[in-house]
């Protein structure tokens, strides 16, 4: 009978999702298991964790088990509950689950322990990165495009903000920014600034009351390289 470890995972994002819960993909692999006799050792989780890398305690303590033969395989949910790096998946088939050990995923009828099953896998993992740098690339060429035609791009800065994709000047928040660079053209130190902005209850890009020194000092720093620009040309 094969002994497997249970891996899941969830980000700090997909907490809230109830078709994503740590719960969820844990009665999946209990019923595969039961449904077709594998001896389910244990169940190890990773809650709020990123699948962008494989160094997460949850998934090493699984890992560890293969190693050390508490257990031969692992069982998921889906595929990206391990990770969604095409590298790490390299590593991992190659270390792992191209013969030492069996992977078995769910949602994704993958068995490793079958020729065709490291096969289906493998596939799989390069159709995935395909799609990420497909999305990068559409995504890189419409920013560009909308750089081409003067629409702002990013999040805008303090004393601005954006208007029918236009960058224009908001004559509330300039007020942070004059206050600031008042200050600092008195030699006052960021924090100090950064306390005086709170203490006026003058509120940040967010709309929070707390300011912090570094806040303070990037927005110093990007009006003066804008005035400085503007003499220079």
């Amino acid at each position: 009978m094969t002994r497997v470890v249970g891996y899941v995972r969830v980000s700090t994002e997909e907490q809230a999702s109830s078709g994503c819960s740590l719960a969820a993909q844990e009665a999946k692999i209990r019923s595969y298991c039961e449904l077709y006799g594998i001896d389910l050792i244990e169940v190890i989780s990773d809650a709020g964790q990123s699948a962008k890398t494989i160094n997460r305690d949850g998934l090493q303590k699984a890992l560890a088990m293969l190693d050390d033969g508490t257990a031969n395989g692992i069982i998921i949910s889906k595929l990206d509950r391990l990770t969604r790096s095409c590298r790490d998946w390299n590593s991992l088939i190659e270390r792992y689950f191209g013969g030492k050990a069996s992977l078995l995923s769910v949602d994704d009828k993958i068995d490793t322990q079958t020729a065709s099953g490291r096969v289906v896998l493998n596939l799989l993992v390069a159709i995935s990165q395909w799609e990420r740098e497909a999305i990068g690339e559409r995504t890189s060429v419409a920013l560009r495009h909308r750089m081409k035609e003067g629409i702002r791009v990013g999040a805008p800065p303090l004393g601005s903000r954006i208007e029918n994709g236009r960058l224009i000047k908001d004559e509330a928040e300039l007020r942070a920014v004059t206050l600031a660079l008042h200050l600092r053209g008195k030699k006052m130190a960021y924090q100090r600034i950064a306390n005086e902005l709170e203490r006026l209850n003058i509120p940040t890009k967010r709309g929070a009351t707390r300011w912090h020194s570094e806040t303070v000092r990037q927005i110093i720093r990007r009006h003066s390289q804008e005035d400085k620009d503007g003499t220079e040309s």
